[in-house]
């Protein structure tokens, strides 16, 4: 066996065989696989291995659709048989709510030019005559739909990888990543050693095994899953085609043909977990032993829609173990506490992501960066707050409720609360209703007394009117806004200025007491995160940042080298913070504080150390409400006290406790992108208005990238638009957008009602559209007349901001 590998890929199942085989289409040649079995043990061998293109993350989408077309491409390529069957695959609605789902869906097929269409009940019956469709309100078609051999596109991708120089090792179990002091690893096993700059984790079922041989804790639990293959059902016999696949998610089954009878699988209420303490590692092709009992609940519902699966006898059971994430998708990318450590695991339908997910994480190793943006897979979305006990409740939610629609605004309390801060017992009594941020709990509304949830759909819901009385009293007198989940960082000793300089784009305060905005830029030369940096003292800063986005910046912050003399930590564990905006704001404050807050003493983008109700805290005139406010961040152990000074306060005018369903409205109103929805490695500074911001006469991370494609034209402009049909219901993201003509110009990437302009609103992406154009936004799938707004209808001249 080799010594040294440009990569070592750890797991032969089907997202290790397909990594594999994607390194060495981008020219990496010199990679290793090991497998400590024989290839598809696991998981992989068992899988139903359907195929669907249709997500509701777009860029999910994309990545199933390159998938499904790979399969015979990649037959023609290694002459391996994937075993792909596409009779199709019809979508089933039962409930209004899928109803929009499926709709909305199929607005986004069109967006993208994929083939999901609506059918009658008559073409459906002629498709698959044996579905009895009473009861069904929708049903749609995806031509491409069907399932393969999971055996063969895992062999098709070993194949295809063998041929272009990679080298498979089987029955070469992994005993140790230890990594050297130059960042190189050494990879253990019986046969050897190989010593390689890069390792990648797609050992599947034994993901957390092979993290902790680095010092890793991933959060993955394995449960059990069923399904089965009735006998020869007489009707499928005599027929000459293959029947498409049926997704009744309402009956939270998934049913399709195998050989001459039908498969049907379900995600039942009553699951099992499997391997909790670890994934034996003897184990390889074995399953457990049936309980159908688990599952005659989703059974029922399958024969009562196909009463042909209850008059077959059953051929076989399949009940093995799959491993899952917190919130089922993939636990993708490098780890930001280690150099050249991939992760890609947990991943469920893997045969409908393994060509897309393997492609993206090569391109990640290969060219530092995957060209669509994956934060909502990003492993560096959950940090060790996600234990597991965490993960366990998430996962059993995730299994039991695999089908259920995932609405939009929707919050889950599995798990919760993972993590919380002084003031959340008083945020309670006041009837605040709480979601989860990269584990903390924080204020989304506040009802009007405690224990109030939310209700969940794709139109306006129990919470609509509390956050418009939100939003309204702050516009017109103040509100409270807890923003402690910010991400803050503390940059200090000499060298700091510089060091930061080398970071961002725009040029770092050279005064006490100023603040800057500032870009991150991307390894393509996107837009990576925002920032306020303010200058706190002679080279001491304070950087505010997107709290679910700190262990995923941590990447971009290592790839400046930092003088020892610089000391960069992190305080957003010790730090706490509120926006307290309005145009009674400075009333409120000047109650609590004798520092002057007047404008000529303390104008906008600037900060001051004061104290307020007693708390020493850090003040900076800024907010992301587009109007007039503070941050105020202070010691955690001053949080309390803090917040019940200003909510005291506040009584006194008429202002109170604001959550954040009520800024992402305010923030909208005044135009305003936020991380993952505007800002992303995928957009250009010049397509979301942040180029401004760059200054080219420094270096900063990343600048050759944003050289090469500064002075180009836009591909797409950030615009915000308004919904002038409004059927209670706004856009909430990833609504396409298309002309009056049919058209597709864009799509939505923020929504909500603003409820201080009264206007439905959307921030979204559109290619050669100007202010003033007319525009079908598609919500509920269906088009909703908007146009197209020249400026933010709150305050577009900022005066309010700078009063």
């Amino acid at each position: 066996m080799k010594t040294h590998a440009q990569a070592v890929v750890i797991g032969g199942g089907v997202i290790g065989c397909s990594i594999l085989y994607h390194l060495t289409k981008l020219g990496w040649t010199d990679v290793v696989l090991l497998e400590r079995d024989e290839l598809t043990s696991g998981s992989t061998w068992h899988a139903a291995a359907n195929i669907h293109g249709l997500h509701d993350v777009s860029n999910i989408t994309r990545i199933q659709n390159y998938t499904m077309d790979l399969y015979n491409a990649l037959e023609a390529e290694t002459g391996q048989s994937c075993g792909v069957f596409q009779p199709g695959s019809l979508y089933l609605a039962q409930t209004e709510a899928r109803e929009h789902q499926l709709r909305l869906q199929a607005a986004k097929a069109k967006y993208y030019a994929l083939n999901f269409y609506e059918v009658d009940r008559a073409e459906a019956e002629r498709l698959h005559p044996l579905v009895d469709y009473d009861g069904i309100r929708c049903i749609m078609f995806e031509p491409s739909g069907g399932n393969v051999d999971p055996s063969g596109v895992t062999n098709a991708y070993a194949t295809g990888a063998r041929q272009n120089g990679a080298e498979i090792f089987r029955f070469t179990p992994v005993t140790a990543t230890d990594q050297q002091s130059d960042g190189t690893w050494v990879v253990k096993t019986p046969k050897g050693d190989i010593v390689t700059p890069v390792v990648v984790n797609a050992a599947g079922l034994w993901g957390r095994e092979v993290a902790a041989m680095a010092g890793i804790e991933l959060p993955l639990q394995p449960t059990e899953h069923q399904y089965f293959v009735t006998e020869t059902i007489a009707e499928i016999a005599a027929m000459d085609r293959r029947l498409p696949s049926v997704a009744d998610r309402d009956g939270e089954y998934y049913l399709r043909q195998e050989g001459k009878g039908l498969l049907v699988g379900a995600y039942e209420k009553d699951l099992r977990f499997w391997a909790e303490d670890g994934t034996p590692q003897g184990f390889g092709h074995e399953l457990f032993a049936d309980d159908l009992e688990r599952i005659e609940p989703n059974m029922m519902r399958a024969i009562d829609r196909v009463p042909a699966v209850g008059m077959a006898g059953i051929k076989r059971v399949i009940n093995g173990p799959m491993i899952w994430s917190p919130d089922s998708n993939a636990l993708f990318g490098p780890v930001p506490e280690l150099k050249g450590y991939f992760c890609c695991n947990g991943i469920i339908p893997g045969f409908s992501q393994s060509g897309g997910l393997g492609s993206l994480t090569a391109e990640w190793i290969v060219t530092g960066e995957p060209h669509l943006d994956m934060f909502p897979w990003d492993m560096a979305r959950f940090g060790a707050w996600a234990d597991k006990d965490f993960t366990k409740a998430r996962v059993g939610d995730q299994y039991a409720n695999r089908f259920a629609i995932h609405f939009p605004n929707e919050e889950r309390s599995a798990g919760r609360p993972a993590r919380t801060r002084p003031v959340y017992e008083a945020q309670a009594a006041m009837g605040a209703v709480f979601g989860l941020n990269y584990g903390w709990e924080h204020p989304l509304w506040f009802a009007d007394s405690p224990g109030v949830t939310d209700i969940n759909g794709f139109t306006r819901q129990n919470w609509f009117e509390p956050v418009g009385a939100e939003a309204r009293m702050l516009r017109e007198r103040a509100g409270i806004i807890d923003i402690s989940n910010f991400a803050k960082y503390r940059v200090t000793g000499a060298g700091a200025s510089d060091w930061l300089d080398a970071v961002f784009a725009n040029t770092m305060p050279k005064s006490v007491g100023r603040s800057c905005l500032t870009p991150l830029i991307g390894v393509r030369g996107g837009i990576a995160g925002d920032f306020t940096v303010t200058k706190l003292a002679d080279e001491e800063f304070l950087i505010i940042g997107s709290g679910m986005a700190e262990r995923y910046h941590q990447r971009f912050f290592s790839m400046v080298p930092r003088p020892e003399s610089v000391r960069f930590e992190s305080r957003t564990e010790a730090m706490c913070g509120f926006n307290v905006a309005g145009p009674q704001s400075r009333a409120l404050l000047e109650r609590l504080t004798n520092a002057s807050l007047a404008t000529q003493d303390f104008p906008f983008m600037r900060s001051q150390q004061i104290t307020l109700a007693g708390v020493e805290l850090i003040a900076l005139r800024v907010s992301f409400t587009g109007d007039l406010g503070w941050e105020l961040h202070c010691d955690v152990d001053d949080q309390l006290r803090l917040y019940t000074a200003l909510i005291d306060a506040g009584k006194e005018i008429g202002a109170g406790p604001v959550g954040s369903r009520a800024l992402m409205s305010l923030r909208i109103e005044k135009g305003y992108g936020s991380w993952s929805r505007e800002y992303s490695p995928e957009y250009w500074p010049q397509e979301v208005g942040l180029d401004r911001l760059i200054k080219m006469d420094k270096e900063f991370l990343h600048k050759d990238a944003y050289v090469a494609l500064k002075d180009r034209a836009p591909r797409e402009q950030l615009s915000i638009i308004e919904v002038l049909e409004i059927d209670q219901a706004d856009a909430t993201g990833g609504e396409p957008i298309f002309l009056p003509d049919g058209t597709p110009v864009g799509r939505v990437s923020s929504g909500t009602y603003g409820y201080t302009v009264e206007k439905s609103l959307a921030l979204g992406f559109l290619k050669d559209v100007a202010p003033g154009a007319e525009v079908d936004v598609m919500i509920l799938g269906r088009p909703h007349r908007g146009v197209v707004l020249d400026a933010p209808p709150f305050d577009p001249e900022g005066v309010r901001l700078r009063a």
